[in-house]
């Protein structure tokens, strides 16, 4: 997929070349991934009859996309232009947590909006696609950092009571992925971005053994669209790093792809596998004890690794002739399938590797250098599966569970 391809065109394509029904799956009305893109939002809430706007962001991520200027141009058109600066948490962080989603309402409810635009990146973007959900407005996505694949999600994880859940909401009505904004972002966001598609490696091996092993239902489309995303984002590794506009550009249709996959499959298994659910486990600890957080795809891209790793060690150690106690219980679990999910596995970059591609990206590659230590990762990697206990991982039978 070329620069110049129109990306819900090139997704669409290929599900139709196989027979895939796609009447149902809302995509968005458009995405337009380009220099200036953000420059086309007031022409297209015109065009649907918006008149009074909700600017939802923060004062980082509203300066970084000229959100004044936006608001003046869309006020050029007669539309009503307001907005809402999220207030961080006690620890310093925006988090999308009852605080952020009930100031938004608050606001959405006081400016009279008809439509809410997400300013920023992924945490915004979860605030404001559920408050608009939950009053009933669309909302448009305008990235400010190409750091998750979550812009086109139809749920949005929240932090209710200290605890991550997954709520449904909405995906957004089109978005404009500026990439003369996203080449200006932080490094550690590109990194993030770089980390979160990375964790695809895992994502996409569980879903293999959840298929195999447990029954889930499997897309190969789906599948096949989230592994070549990946793929070309591993192959851009270097300019992604030294934030070039085309390393950018790559990144972030790879990450938008990636999103439209979930979209068209209906839920995340081909983006969120142990690794995720390593993440939120660390980021829920990182709250409870008043920690700052760390970037959702640092922590993806460490988990990653750490998956890999733990992945490798347990397989070696149920296919051993003198296994015993909980590897030979893996073992039994596995069966007869047991060589074609280590044959699975051995398809994946060892652990080295996917940490010398985070560092190439120019992120950390160590839980230990995002402020999670080794008793917090060994932790997690015997409890964290029970943060979505209806996935079938490979990390949740090696804990015992089915």
């Amino acid at each position: 997929m070329n620069s110049h391809t129109d990306i819900v065109a090139f997704v669409k394509h290929g599900a139709e070349t196989r027979g895939i029904r796609l009447s149902e799956v809302a995509f968005p009305d458009e995405i337009v991934l380009a220099p200036g893109a953000s420059e086309r939002l007031p022409a297209y809430l015109k065009e649907k009859g918006h008149r009074r706007a909700l600017l939802v962001g923060d004062p980082l991520t509203m300066a970084a996309a000229n959100g004044d200027e936006l608001a003046d141009a869309l006020r050029e058109l007669g539309i009503a232009a307001e907005a809402t600066l999220v207030k961080p948490n006690a620890a310093g962080d925006v988090v999308a947590d009852e605080a952020t989603i009930v100031q938004t309402l608050l606001d959405i409810q006081q400016h009279g909006a008809d439509v809410a635009i997400a300013v920023g990146a992924g945490t915004l973007h979860d605030i404001t696609r559920y408050a608009a959900y939950t009053a009933g407005l669309p909302f448009v996505s305008v990235p400010t950092a190409p750091s998750v694949d979550g812009f086109t999600s139809k749920g949005a994880p929240l932090l209710i009571r200290g605890d991550k859940i997954t709520v449904p909401a909405i995906g957004p009505a089109a978005i404009f992925a500026d990439t003369d904004i996203l080449v200006q972002a932080p490094g550690a966001m590109v990194a993030a971005g770089f980390g979160d598609m990375l964790g695809k490696y895992t994502s996409l091996f569980d879903w293999k053994v959840g298929h195999a092993l447990g029954g889930e239902d499997y897309d190969p489309y789906v599948a096949e669209l989230t592994a070549m995303a990946l793929n070309e984002c591993v192959a851009s590794v270097e300019a992604i790093g030294a934030r070039t506009p085309a390393g950018i550009e790559t990144l972030t249709r790879a990450l938008i792809v990636s999103g439209l996959a979930m979209l068209i499959f209906g839920q995340s298994h081909s983006a969120s596998g142990a690794e995720h659910h390593l993440s939120h486990y660390w980021e829920m600890e990182l709250l409870r004890t008043g920690r700052r957080q760390v970037l959702h795809g640092a922590k993806v891209g460490a988990a990653c690794a750490v998956i890999v790793e733990h992945y490798r060690r347990w397989l070696g150690q149920a296919a051993a002739a003198d296994a015993s106690g909980p590897a030979a219980a893996l073992a039994a679990q596995l069966g007869d399938r047991l060589p074609e999910v280590a044959g699975w596995l051995g398809e994946l970059p060892d652990a080295p590797r996917i940490r010398e591609l985070l560092r190439t990206a120019g992120g950390p590659a160590l839980p230990e250098a995002l402020g999670i230590e080794g008793e917090l990762v060994a932790r997690s990697l015997r409890e964290a599966d029970e943060i979505r206990p209806g996935r079938k991982t490979l990390l949740r039978m090696i804990n015992g569970r089915r």
